[in-house]
């Protein structure tokens, strides 16, 4: 096993550890300033770290010899996946999180308690493992993942197409993977040591994609300074993958047929053919057999691009493979932002399991990075989902229509609750006790309420919904209603409405005693007298 790096320019406390983690048969090696470390790396050179390199790092923050938190910058550009271990006595937790923040696997206070520092470094060191495996595992994963049986005839397809140039059509849904199934046809082919070139014809405006697709001349338009290579010369000897073909304009469909059909082209504004040894992939979401009836994609085009067609299955067809999926988006994103891999519980990927996914593959990655940013444990549950997994939506058709998207993550918001006793936070005014004593009436209907609510067997506002759901829902309508209808006072006027309904409720609870209900709402005293009189409860 690889020893357990220890910096520190104190050298009891590299005594302290070297003993503690020889007795659990974890070797070590220390330094006593971040130089020392960065020349050993040096020595030992990036190719064989991973032999003769460090399991785990421990590192002082503050050091004669240089920062901790510089080191760990360093250590984490050149070798990503290794656990660091920042230590730092207590008036340094302020850089301690910015270390954490930075890709440290662990702060560790100062003085620590040895067992837990030991227990932490035996973590890091499962974590360090871990991650090797996982590395082992990704070099020996394939560019596709699919155990489905639709997804396996794809593989198939794909071999069988391995020693062939013939031209390929891709169909499939928007973000199904398409140009995934056409990097491995480029990387299987005879064309693997040739350009990979992509172009999205949907993506660029059609006054600039036949410059894009075949360059031009110097002088050839307004700006044009130089004479600039398309992409068809850009894939000369590989292959050029033209996503979204079916968005094609049907002017420039014609260039293309022609360059399919004679092997050569020409740039715009030029006079000489120039040779195209280039292999055609196209994609398309769209159904071009209907696109060719309804006259806006070529029929002959269409026949030249669909020699052999590759039909890409939706997530929603391929549910087995999302297990397997998940977890590896999930290691992706967290190398991507340098943090430790989260782990999914059978809750959530069966939570998963069962959503359609509309935006398939992509959809499915773009949740297991915002899950990485945003979920607040380790272990991933099913509660930790985003809202569009989890079916979060009320009665009205506004959040029905609500479009979420996984890759802007969007921070959950207080609860009204919160919301609102952050705005009726005491006042500096101090009251008299006799005022505060003073009981105040309540409305029958509030009252009878607060009896229910005392109940065991209350009955629900809304049938067939929980209280909380029940209550949210006719704040969000209510909120729906008011904003539809013009008026700018909104927050103001269902904040008071809020603000007074609970105050009066609270007060019926407690039978009008005002400090009770006050220490139950979880305000002060003068702030429950306060509102009384600003919202005209008296």
């Amino acid at each position: 096993m690889k020893p357990i790096w220890i910096v520190d320019d104190d050298q009891s406390i590299r005594f302290v550890l070297e003993k503690a983690l020889l007795r659990e048969e974890l070797p070590t090696r220390s330094f006593t300033n971040p130089r020392e470390v960065l020349a050993a790396l040096d020595e030992i050179g990036d190719e064989d770290v991973d032999n003769q390199g460090p399991q785990v790092l421990v590192s002082d923050i503050r050091m004669p010899g240089g920062s901790g938190l510089d080191l760990l910058a360093k250590v984490k550009e050149r070798h990503p996946g290794l656990p660091v271990i920042i230590m730092t006595a207590f008036s340094d937790l302020d850089s301690a999180v910015s270390a954490f923040q930075g890709g440290a696997f662990e702060y560790l206070p100062k003085p620590f308690d040895l067992p837990k520092a030991v227990e932490l470094i035996r973590r890091a060191v499962e974590e360090s493992q871990r991650e090797e495996v996982a590395e082992e595992r990704m070099a020996a994963t394939p560019e596709m993942l699919g155990q489905a049986p639709a997804m396996q005839d794809v593989f198939r397809a794909i071999g069988r197409l391995s020693q062939s140039n013939v031209t390929v059509m891709i169909t499939g849904e928007s973000g199904s993977g398409k140009e995934l199934v056409a990097r491995a046809l480029h990387k299987h082919s005879p064309r693997a040591n040739g350009p990979f070139v992509a172009i999205n014809t949907a993506a660029i405006p059609k006054d600039l994609l036949e410059s894009e697709l075949f360059g031009h001349e110097r002088g050839a338009f307004t700006g044009a300074q130089t004479m600039r290579r398309g992409r068809f010369e850009q894939a000369e000897g590989g292959t050029l993958f033209l996503d979204e073909i079916g968005d094609m304009p049907f002017d420039l469909q014609t260039r293309l047929l022609r360059v399919l059909s004679d092997g050569h082209f020409y740039r715009v504004g030029g006079h000489n053919a120039v040779k195209a040894n280039v292999r055609v992939i196209a994609a398309t979401h769209q159904d071009l057999e209907q696109r060719v009836k309804d006259g806006v994609f070529r029929e002959d085009l269409f026949h030249r691009l669909n020699v052999i067609r590759l039909r890409l299955p939706a997530l929603r067809e391929r549910k087995e493979d999302v297990p397997m999926l998940t977890r590896h988006f999930l290691q992706q994103s967290a190398k991507q932002l340098g943090v430790e891999p989260k782990r999914i519980a059978d809750n959530a990927l069966a939570q998963l399991g069962a959503f359609n996914f509309p935006g398939n593959v992509r959809q499915l990655e773009n949740i297991c990075h915002w899950l990485t940013v945003m979920a607040p444990a380790q272990v991933i549950e099913a509660k930790d989902l985003p809202p569009e997994v989890l079916g979060m939506q009320g009665a009205s058709g506004a959040i029905n229509s609500t479009s979420f998207h996984p890759a802007a993550p969007v921070l959950e918001q207080e609860p009204v609750a919160e919301q609102t006793a952050a705005l009726v936070s005491p006042a500096a005014t101090v009251l008299p006790a006799s005022v505060l004593a003073q009981p105040i009436a309540i409305p029958a209907s509030d009252m009878a309420l607060a009896d229910a609510g005392r109940g065991e067997s209350a009955a629900l506002p809304v049938a067939g919904l929980g209280r909380s759901a029940a209550w949210e829902q006719g704040l969000e309508l209510e909120a729906l209603e008011l904003l539809a209808s013009g008026r700018h006072d909104v927050w103001d006027e269902l904040t008071r409405r809020f603000e007074s309904k609970l105050i009066l409720t609270a007060l019926a609870n407690t039978r009008g005693r005002r400090i009770e209900a006050a220490q139950k709402l979880g305000i002060g005293r003068n702030t429950i007298t306060r509102k009384i009189q600003e919202l005209g409860l008296e």
